[in-house]
């Protein structure tokens, strides 16, 4: 495997929640820098591995959510050699992202400064955009088009050696426990995610990276997990809408989440990660998609 490092951005000191992904080689490039409040740890281990403020040359956002690139504009700032690679449809959203802010904090409240911090604009002229009629290569990687979480969500494939850097397209995977599907609102669109995994699965990597979190090499058995987990969850909802029980059901699925994923994190971390990151909020995520395509 080519230098692939995975970044423990230990948001809010929990380990194994928030990744970035440093690939090194001639032009230094990372994927998904995170939140404003890990930025400094970032900057740290970045230099720890050799990356100090004239080397990085790259960052790859998978997209525009702030656990994901909240801390690109800030970064700028840092290495003032480095550019900043969007889908053409989310590159508005970081050069103005007030828009973008204005949504997190109607989905996380008073928690949003806690969580994500400050977001900075991302200056136009440092930004290089993905287009749909071009198939760019960055430092080597290769852009793909993976939408279903949201729709300008791009992964990015090593093709020397098969390493997917797949953001959330993926799904999360936390201390070796099953696929979670991330599916907040309001932009999931399931027929979309069930493309891009069957795409993923004719890619055939060999490995992929998950922002949530780490390295896995068992592709297939995870790809497969979460395409019937979505599809299981939009059963459940739409079950749960026609009978009336969307509360009683968004809740008790936050609890099954828990339990099921408490024996591989512990009960501490799988409860500070999903307080950060609620099931309830993936089964709404769902419930908004399915109210608008019964």
């Amino acid at each position: 495997m080519n230098n692939h490092q995975c970044i423990d951005l230990e948001h809010l000191e929990l380990n194994g929640a928030i990744a970035c992904y440093l690939v090194d080689g001639p032009e230094p490039t990372i994927i998904d820098p995170g939140p404003t409040t890990t930025l400094h740890r970032l900057i740290d281990e970045l230099a720890i591995r050799g990356v100090g403020p004239s080397d990085l040359r790259h960052v790859l956002l998978t997209h525009i959510h702030l656990d994901h690139a909240g801390a690109a504009g800030f970064l700028l700032d840092h290495f003032p050699n480095a550019r900043v690679f969007v889908h053409e449809d989310g590159a508005s959203h970081i050069v103005n992202p007030e828009r973008l802010v204005s949504s997190t904090r109607r989905t996380f409240g008073d928690l949003h400064d806690r969580l994500w911090g400050e977001v900075k604009p991302v200056d136009a002229n440092r930004l290089d955009v993905w287009r749909s009629d071009e198939m760019p290569a960055v430092a080597g990687l290769r852009p793909i088009s993976t939408p279903g979480h949201i729709s300008h969500h791009l992964a990015y494939l090593d093709e020397s050696d098969g390493t997917l850097f797949s953001g959330d397209s993926m799904g999360i995977a936390l201390a070796g426990g099953p696929q979670h599907p991330p599916t907040p609102p309001p932009a999931v669109n399931l027929p979309d995610w069930a493309r891009t995994l069957e795409e993923i699965g004719n890619i055939g990597p060999e490995r992929f990276g998950a922002t949530h979190f780490g390295l896995h090499e068992d592709v297939e058995v995870r790809r497969v997990q979460l395409a019937e987990r979505l599809q299981a969850l939009e059963a459940r909802v739409r079950v749960a809408i026609e009978r009336g029980r969307e509360e009683e059901d968004a809740a008790a699925f936050e609890e099954e989440v828990r339990t099921e994923l408490a024996p591989f994190m512990g009960e501490d971390g799988v409860n500070r990660y999903f307080d950060m990151f609620p099931a309830a909020t993936d089964w709404a995520g769902v419930m908004f998609y399915v109210k608008r395509n019964p």
